[in-house]
């Protein structure tokens, strides 16, 4: 998912977005709409920590995608992952639910520059090597 994803980080939360083109071809490939994966790790706290800081976490999420507080890219497939920090389990609901959607659209904001050509780092590397050797050949004539 790093690969081609975007990733944005509050004090609580880290968001990593991933957005794909919805294929409605291919049974198999992800249609239109969104999925979302929680990692909390043992540093957050005891299992009973866990999973309440991951129930908070996935109400918050669908609250804030339900209320278009967030919004998600038409016609493609989203995925979202969130990484509880060890801060998050002893912040108020407010706190960690203004984290979230700041990460979120951060991330999201980001993604979405990923998918238009040419505006990732690695296709800015590609086409700035491949001048160099045009404008290079050019002078060897």
């Amino acid at each position: 998912m790093m690969r081609g994803g975007a990733r944005a980080g509050t004090s609580t939360v880290v968001a990593a977005v991933l957005i794909t083109p919805a294929q409605s071809s291919n049974p198999a490939a992800p249609s239109a709409g969104w999925q979302c994966g929680f990692i909390v790790s043992k540093a957050v706290g005891n299992a009973v920590v866990r999973h309440r800081t991951t129930r908070r976490l996935r109400h918050i999420v669908r609250e804030l995608i339900e209320a278009g507080q967030v919004s998600l890219p038409e016609g493609r497939h989203t995925q979202i992952v969130l990484r509880a920090l060890s801060e998050a389990p002893s912040a108020d609901h407010r706190n960690l639910r203004q984290d979230t959607a700041s990460a979120l659209r951060r991330a999201l904001k980001k993604a979405a520059g990923r998918q238009n050509p040419g505006t990732d780092y690695r296709s800015r590397q590609v086409a700035a090597r491949q001048k160099s050797l045009s404008s290079g050949a050019e002078q060897s004539r």
